[in-house]
């Protein structure tokens, strides 16, 4: 009887370094990172994404935030520094818009392309540009205009820009860059094809 008093404790040390180690080894998995609008407002905001995917430009929508709430709009890894963003408060008006247009819809979809967005069906929308300066992942803050205008330090993206920055033409360099850079005629079929 006593070997197995004996074995009984170190079967638990034993199961308890496994655990120990396995943890270990979970815990350093890589994480997912991934891009976030957080909802700072009063109201419900309703947001679309645009970004190049490997088959080209690419629209998504709609994530709903609750006020004090984020939404997850892109999972995984960053793989672009670029990505635009249309949202629109669901109760009292307004946008958050920008002059870089995709197309979407008021029903949930998911639309390829930028070119032709009525022609097609679809609503042609101002999105605005968000560079998460390559990183994997980014969280943005969405926060009511006038509270920003007391802000002067804002934060790494208060409400949009009236004119957002234009990145390099169609992506070359493989960023996600401004599917359409001229904002005031719809992009040239030269802007969606993929130089890399």
């Amino acid at each position: 009887m006593a070997p197995g008093i004996v074995l009984t404790p170190f079967r638990f040390g034993l199961a308890l370094l496994v655990m120990l180690v396995g943890g270990m080894f979970a815990a350093a998995a890589p994480a997912y990172a991934d891009l976030k609008v957080c909802n700072q407002t009063a109201d419900p905001v309703s947001i679309a994404l645009g970004y190049r995917a490997k088959q080209g430009w690419q629209s998504e929508g709609w994530w709903v935030a609750a006020p004090s709430q984020c939404a997850t709009v892109f999972q995984g890894n960053l793989n672009a520094r670029f990505f635009y963003l249309f949202a629109a408060d669901d109760i009292g008006g307004g946008a958050w818009d920008g002059d870089v247009y995709l197309c979407t819809r008021d029903d949930s979809f998911t639309i390829f392309g930028v070119e032709d967005c009525l022609a097609r069906g679809y609503e042609r929308t101002g999105f605005f540009e968000v560079d998460t300066q390559n990183k994997t992942d980014w969280t943005l803050q969405l926060t009511d205009p006038a509270a920003n205008a007391s802000d002067q330090n804002g934060t790494d993206a208060d409400a949009p820009p009236d004119n957002p920055p234009s990145a390099n033409p169609g992506g070359a360099n493989g960023d996600g860059g401004n599917p359409n850079p001229d904002a005031t005629a719809p992009p040239d079929a030269g802007s969606n094809t993929d130089t890399d």
